[in-house]
């Protein structure tokens, strides 16, 4: 298993490339079962999880290659197996993407429940009710769903969907099963992720019809069929903000080409209080810190976007751990996300804990040390901390690390950052 050897101290200086976003490649390559026809997606990142999602595809029977110049293409005309059995579900809950498209195309899938998840539970019962009102037939056997239209139907039915809670995946799901439903879907309390509105972009490259993508309330008007489409996935926004507090933090000055300031308001909002420099150039955002010594600490919420993204709390909490002043710093989406202060912890950082809510004192420095990744996002802060500890950090079980950046540390190295891979 591999390891990261970091050594702080070092100030960040040039410009690195953000890769494209996985939570949008992930059901864009979903979206490719919709079409008899062809799909090619360019700027796919190299992860885990893209590697477990075309592994998933070619499991049901679907040809879903990557080409020399980084494109993923999937064909899949011929689907032998509608179906996600729990071996790969288990590594990758995004996988219940599976479930909308399959229902849509070929009127039946059976899909593994996720089950538990480090950072909390997310329940999949909001996908059973919007389909179920499209007019699947849904039960829940032996950890499986499985699912199928409805007697006497051929295709979902248009409805309108209002869930209990945002749910991200969820909306996509019911955004990718309407595309091929009969008559009008009407999806209230939609999530409003900028990946979302991304999926759509694809969907309409494809022949759906779709307004409000972006919005609460997307309408969207159901056709029969959808032929193929070339797409290139949008930047990720959450490794753009990653990168972003690892210069605030380390002090420097970098541009992140393909990095879309107006996806990351919040975060870039709290960055600028703290008394880093962060502007919008041509393709891409620019970033310039005078280092920790100079930044004030800040407080913050989790919420859905446009607030302040759950899958930035890590990364800005270890940017607050070396600021000045004291923060305060609650976690609104899920239950478990402070497994990272652990860790953090033992690197010197001062931090209290009670239920949501994380209260941090900066302190003057960090040290070097050896901490183990919980999750994807904990293993981000660790890295930040890192860099600006004294002396060597070692990171365990980057696996994490991997299920969401696209070689973080050869990107951090190519701005000034001394840090290795090296096997355990």
């Amino acid at each position: 298993m591999d390891k990261l050897l970091i050594r702080g101290g070092r100030r960040l200086h040039g410009e690195l490339l953000v890769s494209g976003a996985k939570n949008a490649a992930l059901p864009q390559l979903c979206a490719a079962l919709l079409s008899a026809d062809p799909v090619t997606l360019h700027n796919v990142p190299r992860l885990q999880d893209v590697r477990t999602m075309l592994k998933l595809l070619r499991n049901m029977g679907v040809a879903a290659e990557r080409s020399d110049d980084g494109a993923v293409h999937v064909d899949a005309r011929v689907l032998s197996t509608p179906e996600a059995p729990y071996e790969l579900v288990k590594t990758m809950r995004a996988s219940v993407l599976a479930l909308g498209p399959l229902l849509a195309r070929f009127g039946e899938a059976t899909v593994s429940l996720p089950g538990g998840c480090a950072i909390g539970s997310r329940p999949v019962d909001q996908h059973v009710r919007g389909l179920s009102a499209m007019g699947a037939e849904i039960v829940l056997e032996h950890g499986y769903m499985i699912a199928r239209l409805s007697a006497g139907r051929t295709r979902l039915k248009g409805a309108r969907i209002t869930t209990d809670m945002v749910t991200v995946t969820g909306t996509e799901n019911f955004l990718m099963a309407a595309a091929l439903a009969e008559g009008e879907t009407l999806l209230e309390n939609a999530a409003q992720e900028p990946e979302i509105a991304d999926l759509a972009e694809m969907l309409i490259a494809m022949g759906a019809r779709i307004e409000g993508h972006g919005s609460s309330r997307i309408r969207i008007q159901g056709v029969e069929r959808l032929h193929g489409c070339s797409h290139r996935v949008v930047a990720d926004r959450i490794e753009a903000g990653t990168f972003l507090c690892a210069v605030a933090a380390t002090g420097g000055d970098v541009l992140l080409r393909h990095g879309r300031a107006d996806h990351l308001d919040a975060v870039i909002e709290k960055l600028r209080a703290a008394g880093a420099e962060v502007q919008a150039v041509q393709d891409g955002i620019r970033v310039q810190s005078p280092g920790s010594a100079k930044l004030c600490a800040q407080g913050f919420r989790t919420t859905e976007y446009p607030g302040f993204p759950t899958d930035m709390q890590a990364q800005f909490m270890a940017l607050n751990c070396i600021a000045q002043g004291r923060s305060t710093v609650t976690e609104t989406i899920f239950e478990n996300r402070f497994m990272h202060v652990d860790e953090l912890l033992r690197l010197g950082a001062r931090i209290q804990v009670d239920g949501k809510v994380a209260v941090i004192e900066g302190v003057a420095r960090l040290s070097g040390a050896t901490v183990t990744a919980t999750d994807l996002r904990a293993s981000a802060s660790l890295v930040i901390a890192g860099l600006v500890a004294d002396g060597e950090t070692v990171l365990e079980h980057v696996h994490h690390l991997d299920r969401g950046y696209d070689c973080m540390e050869a990107k951090l190295r190519g701005i000034g950052a001394d840090i290795e891979r090296a096997s355990a």
